[in-house]
């Protein structure tokens, strides 16, 4: 036989296996179940990477939360002694997603000055404080911010018997800030770039200056304008102040880690993400039951940890979400409750809309796949 003659044989017998393998029947292991020809997309179990942070956390037995000394809205402790607010729900959502208990959770008060010593030196885990995420902050100072759950902006308040409209208006006037804040750089750079002459009334916390406005000291307060919408709550007469239209800068707020831990910081992340996923998907605290029971929409059941094994890529468990979500709720309820519609801030939602809403704003959350 020729060469090309055995190489013609040899061709044609690896072309006929070849169709055999590929038309053979499955085996009863491969056989598809009846009814169910297009299954859930498995995904690929994987050790998770270990976590100092949470280990520690689990070993004491309580997640330790920086949150402010008492903000209305974002973190304050009611007549019960109570910790309540904005901030406050997501560290109970942590807590939740960690050990399934809300309640296993130490809140740690902090001044300004404090907050980042704090988390650089063990004190506390995580700090949800109104915190605005910089450039210096994040390159220059060791942290990690792991998400934005609020946009704000810095603004002025004005008593209303001054008239004013504007804060280009405010020329020599007398400004209320706290120290060693990005409020404080924010000041001064709005005047100076628009050559307004002012005088700065610098106070060492947000609670003096709040008092030092209070007692006239000075003519305008400037904050971020969800914290002004705070202050002025706690006024006499609340009705005869105003907040001024102009927004001077942006604040992404959200929470920060110690740099070093990057798994702590994805918990963080996706706990954040989790019950922003929730109200996008219509999950809200009454019905997350019923809808791990009963829904047919795979992001749902990927989110409350039907499908899929996400919460152990974590280390945390696969209901990891379910349990954030039943402690405190989806985004909006938690917005809600603390700053819009049911709160006596009643804040709009603003930039704090779904991205999908009308109009949207920017919340966003990212796949849970």
């Amino acid at each position: 036989m020729s060469m090309k003659a055995i190489w013609r044989a040899a061709t044609t017998v690896s072309l006929c296996l070849a169709v055999a393998a590929c038309g053979r029947d499955r085996t009863p292991d491969e056989t598809l179940p009846e009814g169910n020809q297009n299954p859930a997309p498995r995904t690929t179990t994987v050790e998770p990477i270990v976590s100092p942070t949470l280990q520690t956390i689990k070993r004491r037995g309580r997640l330790n939360c920086g949150v402010h000394e008492g903000l209305v809205g974002f973190a304050y402790t009611d007549n019960r002694g109570q910790w309540r607010g904005f901030d406050v729900d997501f560290c109970r959502a942590m807590a939740a997603a960690i050990f399934n208990d809300a309640n296993a959770v130490r809140f740690v008060p902090l001044a300004i000055g404090q907050r980042f010593a704090a988390l650089n030196d063990g004190r506390i885990d995580v700090l949800w404080r109104n915190s605005s995420w910089t450039m210096t902050r994040d390159a220059g100072e060791g942290l990690s911010f792991a998400g934005i759950n609020y946009f704000d902006g810095q603004g002025f308040m004005v008593r209303r018997a001054l008239t004013l409209n504007s804060a280009v208006e405010l020329k020599g006037a007398r400004v209320c800030v706290q120290a060693g804040s990005t409020s404080e750089l924010n000041a001064a750079d709005y005047f100076r770039s628009r050559g307004i002459d002012y005088q700065p009334v610098v106070l060492p916390s947000e609670e003096a200056a709040r008092q030092a406005y209070a007692r006239e000291d000075c003519d305008a307060l400037t904050a971020d304008i969800s914290a002004l919408a705070a202050t002025r709550t706690t006024l006499s007469n609340p009705e005869q102040h105003a907040i001024l239209p102009d927004v001077i800068s942006k604040e992404a707020l959200g929470p920060v880690v110690r740099r070093g831990d990057e798994q702590w910081t994805a918990i963080v992340r996706w706990t954040l993400d989790a019950v922003i996923l929730a109200e996008e998907l219509g999950v809200t605290k009454a019905t997350v039951a019923a809808q791990a029971r009963d829904s047919t929409d795979p992001r749902v059941r990927r989110l409350l940890g039907v499908e899929g094994e996400y919460g152990p890529m974590l280390g945390l468990s696969d209901v990891w979400a379910r349990n954030a979500i039943s402690a405190v709720g989806n985004y909006g309820e938690i917005f809600n409750r603390n700053l819009g519609d049911d709160s006596a801030l009643d804040l709009a939602r603003g930039l704090n809309a779904q991205w999908n809403a009308r109009p949207g704003g920017l919340i966003y959350a990212l796949p849970i796949r």
